[in-house]
């Protein structure tokens, strides 16, 4: 078909969807309370529903007091009976799929349920909007003249008990429609291989004699596999592999430790990088302008949102607030409840608003990934861009790194002890710290007042990894692949410890 026609159709299908996006954009807060008194209409009769009384419930606040804020932990019984092929649990319709998740490298998995209605007015629907929206602000694009290729952690889908369970990725490529995979590369056989480096191999051969416009998958992964790339073609540059090549769809982990790694790599000074907010549970967000880092919260995917103030998570004064609370740059835990029967349901994930007309997002961290041991309340957020920042200035590079504190002991104040391991490491590291530790003081007014005279924080610590020291841990814990992520911040030292060893 040529690409005119395509263009047309595709704007086509944006003009009828901006009507439902305008709706949500005018009328947020409306169309989050009909969306969860749908969600509880549809759900009354299930055993959740039956148990909380969904049938009565009239208003929010009667949702908020009889429904109980629930972790996976809390799940985990009703989830297995509903893989073992129990039905009307949590939701009215059978859940066939599970997304088998760990979102980090702790060892136990988690399996998300992903009903009919979340693959379609979700996961899908996120899909389309995403395209729909991008061809919106670049008129001229040729994305549909070659192939987007994707990355994803996938394994292969495991059959037990007539339920099937895998990563997210192979359960949204099990599930396409079949023309979806004319416009996509690598093939589904190659995407749903089980060992990464295998696949890796597989993809790196499939792909590079293809026309690829787009790329879509988690940064740290996609940085190898295009790396590997120009190893295999001998290019200097990936437009030499793919000149048609226009957009990078990312999300799973922040941009920012890579984003000079992609310029330098994806020397076009108008190329696209869209990112996306998206998880095992749901879709949530979307970057919906060019050169844009806000996230357009999608607000009828079947997801009614929830937050914690950050400042009460995990305290005797939590609370528990609806879309129309949030204030702006607070920090907040995020609480979904979803069409695949998650009710309340805390997902790790922390963000703040910078907007709210229309309600706009950063994702700034996850719940237990931050390092709050002397009050000073490091979020990933504030070492991401601190790192960024640094980087530019001493012109270095980082492939990956993650963070611990240092406990007092005795007389001795504590500190943040660092694992860096640098593509381009710092001439000098003393000089590199001083000013990482500058950058995160201006960030976090919470740092700076416990490193103020060395009073409660000595200066951080800094070691520099062995080159794939963060790719062989991964791959020695069977965590190779791109839904599994190194842990940047801990309260505690479990990851440090283990990765000095090796080191």
């Amino acid at each position: 078909m040529p690409i005119p026609i395509v263009n047309s159709i595709a704007s086509w299908f944006l003009k009828k969807r901006f009507h439902q996006i305008e709706l949500f954009l005018k009328y947020p807060n409306e169309v989050q309370h009909e969306l969860l008194f749908s969600l509880l209409d549809k759900a009354k009769d299930t055993e959740v529903g039956r148990e909380f009384e969904f049938s009565s419930i009239k208003t929010y606040r009667e949702f908020a007091s009889r429904v109980p804020i629930s972790s996976y932990e809390d799940y985990e019984p009703k989830i297995e009976r509903s893989r073992l092929g129990e039905n009307n649990i949590f939701w009215p319709k059978p859940i066939r799929w599970f997304a088998k998740s760990s979102g980090t490298t702790n060892a136990k998995s988690k399996f998300i349920p992903v009903s009919e209605d979340a693959l379609e007015d979700c996961h899908y629907a996120a899909s389309k909007d995403l395209l729909c929206m991008y061809l919106n602000n670049n008129e001229d694009s040729q994305l549909f003249t070659g192939k987007s290729l994707r990355l994803g952690g996938s394994k292969e889908l495991y059959k037990e008990n007539g339920t099937v369970f895998g990563d997210l990725s192979a359960i949204l490529i099990d599930n396409m429609p079949f023309w979806a995979e004319f416009s996509s590369t690598p093939s589904s056989k190659v995407s749903l291989m089980d060992d990464w480096e295998t696949k890796m191999a597989a993809i790196v051969n499939e792909t590079i004699n293809e026309n690829v416009t787009s790329l879509a998958g988690v940064p740290s992964w996609m940085l190898v596999l295009l790396n590997n790339v120009l190893d295999k073609t001998d290019k200097k540059n990936i437009l030499e592999v793919w000149p048609n090549l226009e957009v990078y769809f990312h999300g799973g982990v922040s941009f920012n430790p890579y984003i000079e790694q992609y310029r330098n790599i994806l020397p076009k000074n108008d190329f696209k990088f869209y990112e996306i907010y998206n998880a095992s549970e749901g879709f949530f967000a979307i970057q919906d302008h060019n050169y844009s880092s806000d996230l357009l919260l999608m607000l009828d995917y079947g997801i009614f949102y929830e937050f914690i103030p950050m400042d009460t998570y995990g305290t005797l004064e939590e609370k528990v607030i609806p879309l129309s609370e949030v204030e702006l740059n607070k920090n907040y835990a995020v609480i979904i409840t979803t069409n695949a029967g998650l009710w309340r349901y805390k997902i790790g994930d922390t963000l703040r608003f910078v907007s709210i007309s229309p309600y706009r997002i950063k994702v700034s961290g996850r719940t237990k990934h931050h390092i709050n041991v002397f009050g000073e309340e490091l979020i990933i957020e504030n070492a991401e861009d601190a790192l960024k920042s640094v980087c530019k200035k001493t012109q270095t590079e980082i492939v990956d790194y993650t963070a611990a504190p240092i406990f007092m002991k005795d007389k001795e104040k504590g500190a943040h002890e660092w694992l860096i391991e640098f593509k381009t490491p710092p001439k000098d590291i003393n000089y590199f710290n001083e000013l990482f530790d500058n950058a995160l003081k201006a960030l976090n007014s919470d740092y700076e007042a416990k490193r103020y005279n060395n009073m409660t924080l000595n200066q951080p610590k800094i070691h520099i990894a062995r080159e794939r020291l963060f790719y062989d841990w991964l791959k020695q814990e069977g965590k190779l692949g791109g839904q599994h992520k190194v842990p940047r911040l801990s309260n505690t030292r479990d990851y440090m410890d283990v990765l000095l060893k090796i080191n």
